[in-house]
């Protein structure tokens, strides 16, 4: 493997292995020479980056040098990868890179991304701000790094989706399933898994469900569905999701049979033996999960735009008021009655990406259902 960044570029659409590439960027690293590592991703950029993507020698090679950057400790090795992301990445490659940078390199080395003399056009916007949330999500005291501090109350920041979510991890949030990375791959848990029923929940007669009205609107359906849009959009996945206004309050043990008796297709079959209440940590959780690491052919969202996703899902699910803080939003989440229904439909895959929850409102007379399916 000739030891020339341009020999490289020109060769590159004859490579059969990309091993070689890698294996001399890894070398160079080692070395102490980031920069060279940067440099053959800007000009790999430079030459293909516009027909790139279909190209796998280039999505290869230039995702193995982003990341032997990203997941190698140091100081100049995280200033080369925010060179090399901000001159060549797409909003996806960003979110990767934030999510990469947060998990392996240490918040303190971190906190130079938001320096005051580094650059600030749109591209170094959105990998601060989903920095700041992958950090958040690892649990780190953002607010205890000056630089991270002094940017969160920028206008940049206040203007950003991402800013709508806290700075510290909700209570509904626990500690949250992240990937780990290392130069050659990473590892990530499954995107989805259900609260099975235990026994037979008690269930009233269906003869007695009270009368139910179908209440569905496309931006409901649009926001109960953020968390898994990925999953249809990206991959072969499929999506319900529908809301319901109650005659007057039920109970709680009316809802399996309320949901069995419902003209859904997702829910068509539905024994109410297969419905168990579940808590909000564990809905968000696996809300969070979808969102993030996505269905069978995609990534996801990666983790500070699967957060936000996740709680859109939550807050539209409970019938929460437009424009209500995280905090509000989480408020009304924990006074929900949450349930989770198994894939026994036909409806579903039940290969490994399937959820079916549903959420009773506070006052009993609103629900809400969310299903989908993805398969490989």
């Amino acid at each position: 493997m000739p030891d020339n960044i341009e020999a490289i570029v020109a060769n590159l659409t004859e490579l059969e292995d990309a091993d070689p590439v890698v294996e001399l960027a890894e070398r160079r690293l080692g070395d102490g020479d980031p920069a060279f590592v940067a440099d053959l991703g800007t000009a790999l950029h430079a030459r293909y980056g516009t027909t790139g993507e279909r190209m796998w020698q280039y999505r290869s090679v230039f995702g193995s040098l982003l990341q032997l950057l990203t997941t190698t400790p140091g100081r100049e090795n995280i200033a080369q990868a925010v060179r090399l992301i901000i001159a060549t990445g797409t909003r996806k490659q960003i979110r990767a890179a934030a999510s990469q940078l947060a998990s392996e390199q240490p918040p303190q080395l971190l906190a130079a991304v938001f320096a005051e003399s580094a650059p600030s056009a749109e591209p170094m916007v959105e990998l601060r701000a989903c920095l700041v949330q992958e950090l958040v999500l690892r649990g780190a005291e953002v607010a205890e790094l000056p630089e991270v501090a002094r940017w969160v109350s920028s206008v940049e920041w206040a203007r950003h989706s991402l800013a709508w979510l806290p700075l510290s991890r909700l209570e509904t949030e626990g500690e949250p399933g992240l990937p780990r990375y290392h130069a050659r791959g990473a590892s990530w848990p499954l995107p989805s898994g259900r609260a099975e029923a235990h026994g037979e929940p008690a269930v009233e007669p269906i003869a007695h469900v009270h009368a139910v009205k179908r209440t569905t609107t496309k931006s409901a359906v649009e926001a109960i569905s953020a968390a898994v849009t990925n999953w249809s959009q990206e991959s072969n996945g499929r999506i319900a999701a529908a809301t319901f206004a109650l005659a007057e309050p039920v109970t709680i043990d009316a809802v399996p049979g309320i949901l069995a008796a419902l003209d859904e297709e997702c829910l068509d079959g539905l024994a109410p033996s297969a419905v168990a209440p579940c808590s909000a940590a564990q809905a968000w959780r696996l809300l969070f999960s979808a969102a993030s690491t996505g269905g069978a052919y995609n990534n996801g969202l990666q983790g500070a735009y699967g957060r936000l996703a996740a709680w859109q899902s939550m807050t539209a699910l409970t019938g929460a008021e437009s424009g209500a803080s995280a905090t509000a939003a989480e408020s009304r989440v924990q006074t929900c009655d949450w349930y989770s229904f198994g894939a026994t439909t036909n409806w579903f895959e039940d290969v490994a990406w399937d959820i079916g929850l549903a959420v009773l409102e506070p006052q009993r007379r609103g629900l809400a259902v969310l299903a989908a399916t993805d398969t490989d």
